[in-house]
């Protein structure tokens, strides 16, 4: 009973799943943007929990391509994220049309603005967003992603080209109890060097939607290469926090300075011994990192 039940908000022909966490529901918008082609629940409960706890009314949805939100047709080239990536196209859908569907889950929260938080590709995301629909966005958090400037093989300076190998080589299964071990190697290679590694967590949010994400690379693909025609992040204007793993396995720091950089007063935080995720000893820090930003962002004129 963490969560209200599930429910879709609608962008033309899109359905997008979302929910928000009953506790803490008086609380400051807080809309949660996860990567690539995973579900919602990839949000770690500790960290949502963290969010609540610093003033934060919680609320979470799939994208297109990911959970229960709607999937789209399967791009012409077939499924090869990193191609996609690479090429910089998309033929499902644009980025624009990504970050639109946020504004139809803030529609349907009844949320006239919010503060972002963003992670992974959902970080890149969340920086559109706040570049297209500037004035529903309270405080940009950008977690362990690109710069959303960067795209097409520029994008590949920041990426650390063995874990992607890596990446390569966990393939899609068809019953669900390998769907579940793709999954768990997905989490393994996303893990923090510094912080053990809760298997036990990674279970939870892994089997709670073991059907999508890495068992899908078609729908990897139409995400990662929906292209992006809009403002470059030198134009965003809001207050804005960049955090990053300095161990990240898949994005150097780098990434995450090259956001910081472009961002006019972002602050940079980088993360000793985290990597691709957002482990358990890093909660309470993270959400007072978004709550600062929050108390800042509402002391300017």
């Amino acid at each position: 009973m963490t969560w209200t039940e599930r429910r879709f908000a609608r962008n033309g022909e899109v359905e997008l799943a979302h929910d928000r966490r009953r506790e803490g529901a008086d609380g400051e918008p807080l809309l949660l943007v996860m990567g690539l082609a995973v579900s919602r629940h990839w949000w770690p409960q500790g960290l949502c929990a963290a969010f609540a706890d610093a003033g934060f009314a919680v609320a979470r949805y799939d994208q297109r391509d990911a959970g229960e939100s709607t999937r789209l047709p399967k791009p012409a080239a077939g499924g090869n994220p990193f191609a996609a990536l690479a090429s910089g196209r998309g033929a499902a859908y644009t980025a624009e049309d990504m970050a639109d569907d946020a504004v139809a889950v803030l529609d349907a929260l009844g949320w006239e603005s919010a503060h972002l938080f963003g992670h992974s590709l959902g970080g890149v995301v969340a920086q559109r967003v706040a570049l297209r629909h500037p004035d529903r966005v309270r405080t940009l958090t950008s977690s362990a992603a690109l710069p959303s400037d960067v795209g097409g093989l520029g994008a590949f300076r920041h990426l650390r080209l063995g874990t992607l190998a890596k990446f390569a080589r966990v393939r899609p299964a068809r019953d669900r109890a390998g769907r579940i071990a793709a999954g768990l190697a997905v989490a393994r290679l996303c893990a923090s060097p510094g912080y053990p590694f809760d298997e036990a967590e990674a279970l939870e949010r892994i089997t709670a939607d073991v059907d999508t994400g890495i068992a899908d690379p078609d729908a990897q693909s139409r995400q990662i290469g929906a292209p992006w025609h809009g403002p470059s992040l030198a134009e965003l204007r809001l207050p804005a926090l960049v955090l990053h793993g300095t161990d990240d396995p898949l994005l150097k720091p780098s990434a995450g300075r090259a956001t910081a950089a472009a961002i006019r007063d972002a602050r940079l935080v980088l993360q000793p011994g985290v990597g691709h995720d957002i482990p358990r000893e890093r909660h309470a820090a993270v959400a007072a990192e978004v709550r600062a930003l929050a108390d800042r962002a509402g002391d300017r004129p």
